[in-house]
């Protein structure tokens, strides 16, 4: 075997190698995905991502946000609403307190966002209002019904528009959360009621994935 041949075959060797090993890092970490723990948690990962719309919205500070500027960390998508009387108080409560049960680094990369299906009551100044109850670590998304319903169907979350003419109404909403990934794709979901013990335990290694 020539010189040349062997600093080939050295070199087609290293490059099976790192191919070995990176095929071998992503099967395993699925693996450890592909879990009845997961399930137990109420994590469902979608087999394949899915494209979100790069629609802008406003957050509770008035400034507009799209949804490719919310790429690079996990994004975990609630539609709900301020003057909710139960599925929305319920929900970001537990996701305050699971925020708590994380550790840092996993904290780091999720975010909680409050996405309004009620934008008639729900002006930025409202969001924010409402959210301080919660934590500063939360966002708050408003803007056209169109674009938010857009949103809650590409993320798999629908709702069900109110008769805004009518007095004290109410929204019909879900309380599932949508993961959208740092890619800005929907990646999965996770169910209602949130279990918050069991979320702690699992989410860390969801969170870890890019």
């Amino acid at each position: 075997m020539t010189r040349i041949q062997k600093t080939v075959f050295i070199l087609v060797a290293l490059v099976a190698l790192v191919i070995g090993l990176t095929v071998y890092k992503v099967l395993n970490t699925e693996q450890q995905l592909d879990t009845a723990d997961l399930l137990d948690a109420g994590i469902v990962m979608l087999p394949q991502g899915r494209d979100v719309p790069d629609l802008t919205l406003t957050n509770q500070n008035g400034e507009p946000v799209s949804m490719k500027s919310l790429e690079g960390r996990w994004n975990l998508l609630f539609f709900g609403y301020t003057f909710c009387p139960d599925i929305c108080p319920a929900t970001l409560a537990e996701l305050r307190q699971l925020r708590t049960k994380l550790p840092e680094d996993a904290r780091q990369r999720m975010q909680p966002i409050l996405v309004s299906v009620d934008p008639e009551r729900d002006t930025p100044a409202q969001l924010k209002k409402y959210l301080e109850y919660f934590g500063t670590e939360f966002i708050g998304l408003t803007g056209s019904l169109d674009d938010i319903q857009t949103l809650a169907n590409a993320a798999g979350v629908p709702f069900i528009p109110a008769d805004t003419s009518k007095d004290n109404y109410t929204v019909d909403h879900g309380g599932n959360l949508a993961l959208i990934g740092p890619d800005g794709r929907l990646r999965g979901f996770v169910r209602a009621p949130l279990r918050t013990e069991k979320l702690a335990e699992q989410l860390p290694a969801v969170l870890a994935l890019e």
